[in-house]
């Protein structure tokens, strides 16, 4: 297993400090702060770990969060789990992420005990194949050269998942388009079977290029230094099972940006077409003067 993988796997395998206390580390990927998906799914990983109570086997099938505060990259996070409600068929966790004693992020989680009942989807869209799309090719270094250290460290990293857009966007020089794209993307080595890490690797996988795709009509990207994007919460909806290490289809879309906030939901569906997986997100989008710009708030996809 390549070290970017292994070293994903690890972060979303937290030290257990009680029985509802556990903490995790953070990566640095060139992100200003904690990077939202490892929060997710870190958080998600927590409320795993506490299912031990609830009798028969459950799996996570919703989530929701919001981002209170920046997380400190250079500091550990402790996530207390409250075990609300263990019921006949449903589980509830409630999650909240501290750091230098604040609280910088909650998280609602609900689980379920397998059933059958009615089932439907809609239609996954129609787009090439990942085989036959590639890899963003990479920046010039002259190019990467003129840009802040830490988006130059975001740009040239080669993390633990693959991405192919069937649509890619310059995003130094973003032209204006409709608010949609499709990713397809898989984690880049096999890992094992246990379904609660493939959720986890989900969550995380779930925050690249969902709020992005809000700044579309708009002409902006979050490289140029007067824009500052961060992730205001997010919601992630499990609905059949998948394999984070093979190919997923994310097809996202943004319905409406206004207040300086920009909402986008995705949905991701496996090679076959199985929708297995829903998610929506608000974000700050807020454009600044030049002579106020700074490095923006989170490095967003």
């Amino acid at each position: 297993m390549n070290s970017h993988v292994s070293e994903l796997i690890e972060l979303l395998s937290l030290e257990r400090l009680e029985d509802n206390l556990f903490r995790g580390q953070s990566r640095d990927i060139g992100t200003k702060y904690v990077f939202g998906g490892q929060v997710l799914g870190q958080a998600l990983s927590a409320a795993q770990a506490t299912m031990d109570s609830a009798g028969e086997h459950r799996d996570a099938h919703s989530l929701h969060g919001y981002f209170l505060r920046a997380g400190d990259i250079e500091a550990p996070i402790v996530y207390n789990v409250d075990r609300t409600r263990d019921g006949g068929s449903f589980s509830v966790r409630r999650v909240t992420a501290i750091q230098h004693g604040q609280p910088i992020f909650f998280l609602a989680a609900s689980f379920q005990q397998q059933e059958d009942g009615a089932e439907h989807q809609l239609s996954m869209p129609e787009v090439p194949k990942p085989e036959d799309l590639h890899e963003a090719p990479s920046l010039p270094p002259e190019e990467l050269a003129k840009l802040p250290s830490k988006v130059q460290r975001w740009l040239a990293r080669r993390g633990p998942f693959e991405f192919r857009h069937v649509y890619p966007r310059d995003e130094l020089n973003p032209p204006k388009r409709p608010p949609f794209q499709q990713v397809w993307f898989r984690l880049t080595e096999p890992v094992g079977d246990a379904p609660e890490l493939h959720r986890a690797l989900l969550a995380y996988a779930s925050d690249f290029h969902l709020l992005g795709t809000a700044t579309f009509p708009h002409g902006i990207s979050y490289y140029q230094p007067n824009v500052q994007m961060a992730s205001l919460d997010h919601a992630l909806w499990f609905h059949r099972p998948f394999r984070a290490d093979d190919w997923l289809l994310y097809s996202i879309d943004s319905p409406s940006a206004q207040g300086s906030r920009g909402l986008a939901r995705g949905q991701v569906f496996d090679r076959s077409g199985r929708l297995v997986a829903s998610t929506a997100q608000e974000g700050l989008i807020r454009v600044v003067p030049a002579d106020k710009a700074g490095t923006p708030l989170h490095a967003k996809g």
